[in-house]
């Protein structure tokens, strides 16, 4: 499998306990919460990491010291180029994480909600972005799971938007049509926030997946 020369860009919180999945923890626990947030966290950088792409980049907030896995996480950024998420609230990061991240080229950009990502998948993804102005895959909740642009300008429309609700996927396309750039649509995917949302994910996921083991753990 050739390289395809776009940048793989994953946003990700350090699974601290009470401060990442604070949705899924109000059912399950802030430990528990932490221990699903750090299985789909290295599944989402295991695949990404074998990804025939040119750059791999993590844009990362938290106390990575306080978090569960925080040695197998560590290790495992290790073979990535790790930058700082920045910004007032969570449009104004993932617009500077673009920017942050390009380096000339094609940015991809996913986050850790969807651990059933493949490295086929991912490249298929990466290759469309060669081809098309902006890629964008929706989350079954209404949101999106992946956007991929070929220029930082263009995720600066990522700031007007309302992130984590129910029409955040069909604003963000809608902005970046209006500013002139064509969206070519990828494949829809599950994503997690709640517990009712755990089922659908893990049937997407590798049996032997971490986040397969620890949610039927869990009892989910």
């Amino acid at each position: 499998m050739s390289v395809v020369p776009v940048t793989l860009l994953v946003v990700a919180k350090a699974p601290v306990p009470g401060r990442v999945k604070t949705r899924l923890a109000a059912t399950v626990g802030a430990q528990v919460a932490a221990e699903i947030a750090a299985a789909a966290l290295l599944d989402t950088l295991d695949a990404v990491a074998i990804a025939p792409v040119a750059a791999r980049v993590v844009a990362f907030t938290g106390e990575l010291d306080d978090a569960v896995g925080v040695e197998e996480i560590s290790r495992r950024l290790a073979s990535f180029t790790v930058i700082d998420q920045r910004g007032d609230d969570f449009a104004d990061r993932l617009a500077n994480a673009h920017a942050d991240a390009a380096d000339g080229l094609p940015v991809l950009q996913i986050g850790m909600d969807t651990p059933q990502v493949s490295v086929g998948l991912l490249a298929g993804c990466a290759q469309q972005l060669t081809e098309a102005p902006a890629v964008l895959g929706f989350a079954r909740d209404g949101g999106w799971w992946a956007l991929g642009v070929r220029t930082p300008a263009h995720a600066e429309c990522l700031r007007s938007i309302p992130m984590s609700t129910s029409d955040t996927g069909t604003l963000t396309l809608k902005a970046l049509q209006r500013r002139g750039v064509q969206v070519k649509l990828i494949e829809e995917l599950a994503d997690f926030d709640a517990v009712d949302d755990v089922a659908s994910v893990r049937e997407a996921c590798l049996p032997a997946s971490r986040f397969a083991r620890v949610t039927r753990k869990a009892g989910l």
